[in-house]
Parts: C-alpha cells; structure tokens; sequence
C-alpha cells in the first residue's frame, strides 16, 4: 500500500492540499502509511464508523474490478494478479474506461484538464 501511495505521488504532481481518504481499515490506520502520506506531503482522511456513503467511488472501483477483471480470471501466482490488475487500472479502467461520475471522460482526460488548469503540463 505505501509503495503505491509512493508511486502515484511521483507520476503526478500534487497540489499542497492533497487528501487521501479511505475507510478505517488497519492498512490505512497504520503508522507506517500514516508517515508515507506525511512523506510525500498526503493529508489522511477516515472515513465515519458506519456511513457507506463516505467510500462510495473507492467501493464502486473495487465493484468493478472485480465484475470486469478478477471474477473472469484465474491467476497462478500473486505477481500474476498483480500484474493484470495493473494492467486493466493503466489500461482501461483510468485510460478509456467512461466514467459517470467525471462526464463520461475516463480519468485520464480529466486528470490532463485539471494539470492544464494549474499549468502544471
């Protein structure tokens, strides 16, 4: 989890008020992520105890991953896994997956949008 926290903030330049917010997960509460967020400049955010409303685009991701990748396949090994989820979230789902929740754009376009605004690119 750090190491892909890591790597998203050095693919893309965060503004100074960048949040990450997840449920109250044990990975998410830990101090070891608590100081990788800190590292690379991430203010944390929980999600309250009981309010499913609060995860709803993480649980809709993770919804479609599995309806769209994982359900139809079956993998060998971790790395195998691993790999092809990497696979349809830089391949598809954030480069031409149509989102509704962003215009029916995948995230991508949205993503150069929001850099072109703050000069960024």
């Amino acid at each position: 989890m750090c190491a892909a926290i890591e790597m998203a903030a050095r693919r893309v330049p965060l503004p100074a008020d960048a949040i990450f917010h997840s449920d109250r997960g044990s990975q998410y509460t830990s101090t070891e992520f608590a100081r990788t967020l800190e590292r690379c400049g991430i203010r944390r955010s929980v999600g309250r105890t009981g309010i499913c409303f609060d995860n709803a685009m993480a649980e809709s991701f993770f919804g479609k991953l599995k309806t769209e990748l994982v359900h139809h396949e079956r993998f060998a090994t971790r790395a195998e896994a691993r790999r092809a989820v990497i696979r349809y979230i830089e391949g598809f789902y954030n480069s031409r997956r149509l989102h509704s929740g962003l215009g029916y754009r995948p995230p991508v376009e949205v993503l150069g949008e929001w850099l072109s605004d703050r000069k960024v690119v």
